[in-house]
């Protein structure tokens, strides 16, 4: 993230999500739409999740940039992606589908979380020519929801012969995620009867982080929306489980590179708080 900018202009972005009975576990989805030719250029920040973006612009799409690293089209973005943009601007309608994938079900339809880690890489490159074949048919939709049957049912056609997470390394992950990261490693290795060590290198090897970093990364997801609610630092920092205020702004400023001030308004999360309501993040 950069310095501090003008948040956009939310009214010309259409924005949708699935119905509460037609949403599934393990995968959130979000649908962009900016009539406009209006340029587009928003930071993003981390998200305890593998996120696909499927760009169904018209014209040259956007572009995501990330350590420098620029992907244009329909991306995957590992966890922990550090300073990440998405820019463009459409000759026509910007449009956009967003699916964050938790790792477990990411590791049955693209692969293990380790092969993307902080990256961004092609759609195309993960799926092959049936990168394409999905834009043809989220393409051909007429409707958002029509939109979001399309890619559930292709999440769920995905072949599986991608190796699975250990069942205790799903179960250490879904206990983050539930506890937005106030949770003890030592606990977690006793839940599941595994030793420090194991719990340790198992998860690292499947997910891609240590099981500290991944409870920092829920913690941190828990404050940047506490803050973009527009808290006072001060009483994030003691939500969210930090020791205190420097606390919160070191770990804030590691995963972003911006001050917790920045984040409360960072663009992104503006339309965070719609297209990602507090019951499914």
């Amino acid at each position: 993230m950069g310095s501090p900018e003008s948040p956009p202009d939310w009214t010309l972005v259409e924005v949708a999500v699935p119905r509460q009975s037609e949403r599934l576990p393990g995968i959130s989805m979000a649908g962009f739409r900016q009539h406009v030719a209006a340029p587009a250029d928003i930071a993003m920040v981390a998200h305890p999740s593998v996120t696909l973006f499927v760009d169904l612009s018209e014209g040259d799409g956007l572009v995501y940039d990330a350590h420098g690293r620029r992907e244009r089209g329909s991306t995957v973005v590992g966890l922990v992606p550090g300073e990440l943009r998405v820019s463009g601007r459409a000759a026509g309608r910007i449009e956009c589908l967003q699916i964050r994938l938790s790792p477990v079900v990411a590791a049955a339809v693209l692969g293990p979380p380790t092969e993307f880690g902080g990256t961004v890489t092609s759609l195309e490159d993960v799926w092959g020519r049936d990168a394409g074949r999905a834009e043809d048919r989220l393409r051909a939709a007429t409707s958002w929801d029509e939109r979001f049957t399309v890619a559930a049912n292709l999440l769920g056609q995905r072949p599986t012969a991608h190796p699975s997470l250990d069942p205790e390394v799903a179960v250490v992950w879904w206990r983050m995620h539930t506890s937005r990261g106030r949770v003890r490693v030592d606990d977690l290795a006793n839940e599941v009867g595994w030793s420090r060590k194991r719990l340790w290198s198992r998860f690292r090897s499947q997910i891609g982080l240590t099981p500290k970093r991944a409870a920092q990364l829920m913690r941190f997801d828990h404050a940047a929306h506490l803050l973009a609610a527009g808290n006072a630092a001060a009483w994030v920092a003691a939500a969210s489980g930090y020791a205190d205020q420097s606390h919160l702004h070191r770990e804030v400023t590691a995963f972003t590179g911006a001050t917790p001030t920045v984040v409360a308004t960072a663009p992104w999360l503006a339309i965070d708080g719609s297209a990602w309501p507090a019951s499914q993040t």
